[in-house]
């Protein structure tokens, strides 16, 4: 199987390559404005332990909100299935940095990978602790997951965020009106801005998606129970308003940032990473679906059948 899923992401890279459209940057971050969307890398993370990869797959890029998952994780382990008392479970169908609904709902955001969701998350760790306290427990779930102290946060990237995230700062302060917000709103999105700008490449996340996958090789940091219930919320939430759309196609679950990267899982089968920087309407990579909804249909991995 490794020959043939070689040759087939070698063939995928030069098919992407051939594209004219690869979608449009994250440009209301100066940082990421930047980055030349017409990139594309690709690692799978197998279950013998192998890893199969294509194009840049070892250059790397800000992961952003792939970062949820990580923090959720660390919650998960803190303090277990209280956090649903602050953030939901449901899909939001709206934009990942939309305030319509928690006005609606009261402060609640609708579940913890949308913006709003996830700056509650990163607040929970933040209970009792400093901003370096958290952090540090997020890159080292991160580089414990991945077995590869070499991941750090791009400071560039994170002051880029802080002086331009403006719908962020709404939000926080929306949710410190509610009074589900316990730190104060700069606190808790200063370490929200440099959580999002942890920097790995494809084959960093792909190693640290195997936690979630349950491969052999994994390193024992999340029961079966927590990574199931990560697992379904990356398949409903994952893609923000075009989640239902990326279950369709690729039947997996995922977890998208702006800067490009989709963490991909196949439970007890891989952990996929896919990095192109160009995004869809949605915010999600668009090569980077494509890639995964023709990887999913060529090994048959859909959770929903062959």
């Amino acid at each position: 199987m490794t020959e043939a899923l070689e040759r087939f992401l070698s063939d995928l890279d030069a098919e992407i390559r051939k594209h004219g459209n690869w979608g449009e940057v994250a440009d209301y971050i100066p940082e990421l404005a930047r980055v030349d969307p017409a990139q594309f890398g690709i690692a799978v993370s197998l279950a013998d332990g192998r890893i199969v990869t294509a194009g840049q797959a070892r250059q790397q890029f800000s992961i952003q909100s792939i970062s949820k998952v990580f923090s959720l994780a660390c919650v998960l382990g803190r303090i277990g299935e209280q956090v649903w008392t602050r953030v939901g479970r449901e899909p939001s169908g709206r934009p990942f940095d939309s305030i319509l609904l928690l006005e609606q709902e009261h402060g609640r955001p609708r579940n913890p990978f949308i913006n709003a969701g996830a700056i509650v998350t990163t607040d929970e760790l933040l209970t009792g602790r400093q901003p370096k306290e958290a952090l540090s427990e997020i890159l080292a779930f991160v580089r414990a997951a991945a077995e590869d102290d070499d991941i750090h946060i791009d400071k560039a990237v994170a002051r880029s965020e802080a002086e331009t995230g403006f719908r962020n700062v709404a939000l926080a302060n929306y949710l410190k009106s509610f009074g589900n917000l316990r730190n104060q709103p700069e606190m808790t999105l200063g370490t929200y801005f440099h959580q999002c700008a942890i920097e790995m490449s494809c084959v960093q996340l792909a190693r640290a998606g195997r936690v979630l996958a349950g491969l052999p090789d994994a390193p024992r940091l999340l029961t079966a129970l927590k990574s199931r219930r990560i697992n379904a919320l990356m398949m409903m939430c994952g893609h923000y308003d075009g989640s239902g759309d990326f279950a369709f196609r690729v039947g997996l679950p995922g977890k998208s940032g702006v800067g490009g990267g989709i963490l991909l899982i196949a439970p007890e089968r891989a952990s996929i990473a896919i990095w192109s920087p160009g995004l869809n309407v949605y915010g999600n990579s668009m090569m980077g679906t494509h890639a995964a909804e023709q990887l999913a249909r060529r090994m048959e991995w859909s959770v929903f059948g062959s």
